[in-house]
C-alpha cells in the first residue's frame, strides 16, 4: 500500500468533501499511477489544475506518485502569486470561444448576448462536446465533472453556480473577460454575427408596430434573424450593466 499526502488550494476545495478541504490529508493507493490520474480520482478535473508541487519541486501531469510524497495542488487563481515554473495549463487562448453542455442553455444565451462565440445544442453528446473543445480549441463549460476529465479536453471549467446570472459573472471573472464584452453583436438563436441592415430591405418582414416606431435594425448573417431595440433590448441592457457593476465591486 502506497501513501501520499495531498493538499488542495483555493477553489479546488469545491470538489472535495468537507473533511478534506483546506487541510493536508493522506491518500492510499495500490497501483502505480500518474499524478493526473490520482488527482482526478480525488474528484478534481485536470483542466481546473494549474500547478503541482511534489516535495518542494514543480512537476507536470506525467509524474508518477511515490510513497511518502507530499503534494500541493494549485488552481489557476493562484498563478499570479506563484512563479509558474511548470504550469500544467495549456497556452492561454488569444480569443475566448466556448462550447457548453446541455445544462447551461441560459449561460450560452448570456455569453452570446455579450458577444462571445458560443456553441450550444441540447442534443450534443459528451464525446462530441469533448471533441469540439479539443479540435476547435474552445473552452468547455459544464456541470459534469466526468466530461471535464476526458483526456482530450485541455480547455475547460466546471461552472459552480446554478443561478444563470451568477454563472455568467463567474465565467467572466474566471477567464478575465470583462474587458472583452461586445454586447448585441451576436445572434442569440444561432451564434452568427449581426450586421446592420437597411429598414427598406426588411420592411415586409416587420410587425406593423415596429415599422412605425423603429428605424435601426440588425440581421444575423447566418440565420437571417432580425433584431431591433425594443423593450427586450432595455432588459438586456440592464443585465449588461449589472454585470459591469459586479466587476467594479
Amino acid at each position: 500500500m502506497t501513501k501520499a499526502e495531498f493538499r488542495f488550494f483555493a477553489e479546488l476545495n469545491f470538489f472535495l468533501p468537507p473533511n478534506k478541504r483546506d487541510v493536508s490529508f493522506a491518500h492510499f493507493f495500490e497501483e502505480r499511477a500518474s499524478i493526473k490520474d490520482t488527482i482526478e480520482s480525488l474528484g478534481i478535473p485536470h483542466p481546473e489544475v494549474a500547478l503541482i508541487e511534489v516535495n518542494g519541486n514543480w512537476v507536470d501531469f506525467s509524474y508518477i506518485v511515490q510513497d511518502g510524497d507530499r503534494i500541493n495542488v494549485y488552481p489557476i487563481s493562484t498563478l499570479p502569486e506563484i512563479p509558474p515554473t511548470i504550469s500544467v495549463q495549456p497556452q492561454q487562448l488569444s480569443v475566448a470561444r466556448f462550447v457548453l453542455d446541455i445544462h447551461l442553455g441560459k449561460l450560452a444565451n448570456s455569453l452570446r448576448l455579450l458577444g462571445f462565440d458560443t456553441l450550444y445544442r441540447n442534443d450534443y453528446h459528451d464525446e462530441e462536446l469533448a471533441q469540439i473543445s479539443a479540435n476547435e480549441k474552445r473552452i468547455l463549460l459544464t456541470r459534469d465533472k466526468g466530461l471535464l476529465m476526458r483526456s482530450i479536453v485541455r480547455y475547460g471549467y466546471y461552472v459552480r453556480s446554478t443561478n444563470p446570472e451568477q454563472q455568467i459573472a463567474e465565467v467572466l471573472q474566471r477567464f478575465d473577460l470583462f474587458n472583452s464584452l461586445t454586447p448585441f453583436s451576436r445572434c442569440l438563436r444561432c451564434n452568427g454575427g449581426l450586421e446592420t441592415v437597411a429598414k427598406s430591405s426588411i420592411i415586409d418582414q416587420l410587425p406593423e408596430s415596429v415599422r412605425l416606431q423603429v428605424d435601426q435594425f440588425q440581421r444575423c448573417g447566418e440565420c437571417q434573424q432580425i433584431y431591433w431595440r425594443g423593450s427586450h433590448y432595455e432588459q438586456m441592457q440592464q443585465f449588461v450593466e449589472r454585470l459591469l457593476s459586479a466587476k467594479i465591486r
